[in-house]
């Protein structure tokens, strides 16, 4: 697989499956390690779902995201188990049926032999049309589908899977900056009508605002975005100096990720 040209930003879905996220028996440590690699990258992590192992539930929001533009990373629900429902799930939310994949049968009865039958084998059984996606750690592949990619639950076996995606099918973004400054003394109340009128003057940049309501209270206020900052962050000190507002810089245009 040659390597992709480089790109603008992507944005980028993920959706946790897992009873076990959601009762507690474990920690979801995806968000942050998706969230790491992506915006590494260049790109953006949009939006992230957490979802039970209940099949309606299921194909009701892979149906809406499969909708959506955005590429999306699915973790959990793809074995052999009863409580696995993803594949049927995937496969019913695209309109398509769920038949044995002969590339993934393939690859399980090189793994197991004789003892993939009859419960085993059952992770070979994937939406129709759907691609493989190599797994390094026990060649038991997970599947892409209408701009959704399907991994495993866990994570030693998800992050490398979603790297090689990465770096396989989206290639780098440019670099996602970021430029703040520290205002202090002042309600977050009183910046709205200043926030409007630079997301107006800058619309292809997010102008953010953090209050922090700790020992030293401030609002962290900034832009994030691509290229240089430098005209718009030039334009949020006149503001704020129109309007007599006391602040100070925080860092110059940081690289995220």
């Amino acid at each position: 697989m040659n390597a992709p040209q480089e790109t603008n930003q992507i944005r980028f879905g993920l959706i946790v499956i897992g009873d076990e996220v959601l009762n507690g028996a474990r920690t979801d440590a995806h968000l942050a390690a998706f969230k790491s690699r992506i915006q590494s990258r260049g790109h953006e992590l949009a939006w992230n779902w957490l979802l039970p192992d209940d099949p309606e539930v299921l194909v009701a929001h892979l149906r809406f995201s499969m909708a959506r533009p955005d590429p999306v990373f699915v973790c959990g629900g793809i074995g052999a188990t009863p409580d696995d429902h993803t594949r049927d799930c995937a496969a019913q939310a695209a309109g398509v049926a769920l038949s044995r994949h002969p590339e993934a049968a393939r690859l399980l009865e090189e793994k197991f032999g004789a003892e993939v039958y009859p419960n085993r084998i059952l992770m070979a059984d994937l939406p129709d049309g759907c691609d493989l996606v190599p797994n390094p750690i026990n060649q038991i592949p997970g599947f892409s589908l209408h701009h959704h990619w399907f991994f495993p639950g866990f994570p030693k076996m998800a992050w490398p899977m979603a790297e090689w995606v990465l770096d396989g099918v989206f290639g780098r973004g440019e670099r996602l900056c970021e430029a703040a400054v520290v205002v202090r003394d002042v309600p977050e109340s009183r910046l709205i009508p200043l926030m409007r009128r630079l997301g107006e003057s800058f619309p292809s940049l997010k102008l953010f605002s953090l209050p922090h309501m700790d020992e030293d209270p401030h609002i962290l206020l900034g832009f994030r975005g691509h290229g240089d900052l430098d005209q718009a962050m030039s334009a949020l000190r006149r503001e704020l100096d129109r309007e007599s507002m006391r602040y100070q810089d925080q860092d110059p245009v940081n690289p995220l990720g």
